[in-house]
């Protein structure tokens, strides 16, 4: 059980099931591997890497998911997070 000051974050290589707004009656369900975070205009988005089979063939792509249109995040197999080598290095901030 985590301590109750440690965060909950997600780690890349982790893998997921995110559950998106993408119409009124139903949501975009995504399952893919964490990839990290990247800005879009104003906004924050997690980067997943997905994977679409079809019959012919696979291919895979990244799907950006900006954070404000996030309903769930499932964890389905967790990565541990590794020491940040560069503190700050890659962070988003707004102020």
């Amino acid at each position: 059980m985590p301590r109750k000051d440690d965060a909950i974050v997600l780690t890349p290589g982790s893998l997921y099931r995110v559950r998106s707004l993408e119409s009124r009656e139903k949501p975009l369900e995504t399952i893919g591997l964490f990839k990290g975070y990247a800005a879009i205009a104003h906004d924050t988005a997690i980067v997943m890497e997905v994977e679409l089979s079809t019959s012919e063939s696979k291919e895979r792509f990244l799907r950006l998911i900006p954070s404000h249109m996030i309903i769930s995040i499932d964890v389905l197999k967790a990565e541990k997070e590794e020491e940040q080598k560069e503190k700050d290095g890659n962070a988003v901030y707004f102020g």
